[in-house]
């Protein structure tokens, strides 16, 4: 089987079952119950659940940087991105969810609700204890200026960052 054989999608839903796991937990912490609970349930579906597993997983392993950033978008993979794209639009603590594209305009960015961006501060913290980079300080301080945040949105990240951190 092409991409490493059927074992890239065991490797995959572990790290997937590992992500929610401290995504939870952290969730927990803060009382976003449900939220905890349903963190990227569209990662177990089939457009996102096979595009990423070959993208991370397959037999040309893209990567991350030490921070576990990678550039979505930028990949080179048309069904990766597709899938990233997807899981943005379905996923409400992402904060590209927020950007409104115009037309002609100037893109708008719309103010995160408070849980979403708690949510999203959460993935962050999960995400880098999955992957063995736990700094969210350092991981938000070399991405942020990546990020189209919302003024408030922003301030209550900085304000969990520095509280939570």
């Amino acid at each position: 089987m092409a991409n490493g054989g059927k074992m890239i999608y065991f490797k995959y839903l572990w790290y997937i079952i590992k992500h929610k796991w401290f995504v939870m937990i952290e969730c927990f912490k803060i009382g976003l119950y449900w939220q905890g609970i349903v963190h990227d349930l569209s990662k177990f579906r089939l457009s996102e659940f096979v595009p990423y597993a070959r993208y991370f997983y397959g037999d040309i392993k893209k990567g991350r940087d030490e921070t576990g950033y990678y550039k979505a978008g930028d990949t080179g993979d048309f069904v990766f991105d597709r899938a990233w794209l997807y899981h943005q639009h379905r996923n409400q603590h992402h904060w590209q969810y927020w950007v409104l594209i115009q037309d002609e305009d100037k893109d708008k960015v719309l103010a995160m609700p408070y849980k979403y961006v708690v949510e999203m501060f959460c993935d962050w913290k999960g995400a880098g204890r999955a992957q063995g980079t736990p700094d969210t300080y350092k991981w938000y301080n070399k991405h942020k200026n990546k990020m189209l945040l919302h003024s408030q949105t922003r301030m209550l990240v900085e304000l969990l960052i520095k509280n939570k951190e």
